[in-house]
């Protein structure tokens, strides 16, 4: 199947990939868009992987205050240039996971900067949950594991569906901009306060 212009620019439309990018993924797709777009997004994880190494000094910090006053959040979110730091696109996306930490208050940036004391504790809590089902001891260890995988997801911020597009992780919105950008770009810290919590 020929892959046409307009081809391409529906799909950089949809993902904001380069021309080049979109072409090659309508060639491999032979012309489905759907499967081009999931073409690009494995490219992007893979870019992301080779980048992760790559110091980040750079990014921007935002904020965002919930209209009511009452919730209020900063993230720090790091890139490899000035240059990448100040486009527009980097500071939505920063500006978007403020808004999203406000909705979704993730504990932790990944799941591999929850402590060990904590999965200890989690994993305590499912086995004392489960002490009485009878279950197989091999069972048992993977139930716990199905529900620390749950807890990676409802409480580390990569790992939580983005609230603009709940069919994607945050770490794949990430991955999307490495991949376009070209540099390793990642959340380094962020704070979420709600009126009346302790600190």
């Amino acid at each position: 199947m020929k892959v046409t212009m307009d081809m391409i620019k529906k799909l950089r439309e949809m993902t904001g990939a380069g021309v080049m990018d979109c072409r090659k993924a309508l060639e491999e797709s032979e012309g489905d868009i759907e499967k081009a777009i999931e073409i690009l997004r494995k490219k992007g994880a893979t870019v992301a992987a080779k980048r992760a190494g790559r110091a980040t000094k750079e990014g921007w910090i935002a904020s965002y205050i919930h209209f009511n006053g009452r919730i209020g959040t900063m993230v720090e979110l790091n890139c490899e240039t000035d240059f990448v730091a100040r486009t527009d696109e980097f500071k939505e996306l920063a500006y978007n996971l403020a808004k999203h930490i406000a909705a979704m208050a993730p504990r932790f940036v990944s799941r591999e900067t929850v402590p060990q004391e904590v999965i200890e504790k989690e994993k305590e809590i499912y086995r004392e949950q489960l002490k009485d089902s009878g279950k197989p001891e091999n069972v048992v260890e993977k139930i716990i594991e199905g529900k620390l995988e749950k807890f990676f997801e409802e409480n580390c911020l990569y790992e939580q569906n983005y609230i603009f597009d709940d069919k994607r992780k945050v770490k794949d919105v990430i991955n999307d901009l490495i991949a376009k950008t070209g540099e390793n770009i990642r959340v380094s810290r962020f704070v979420r306060f709600e009126l009346g919590e302790e600190g």
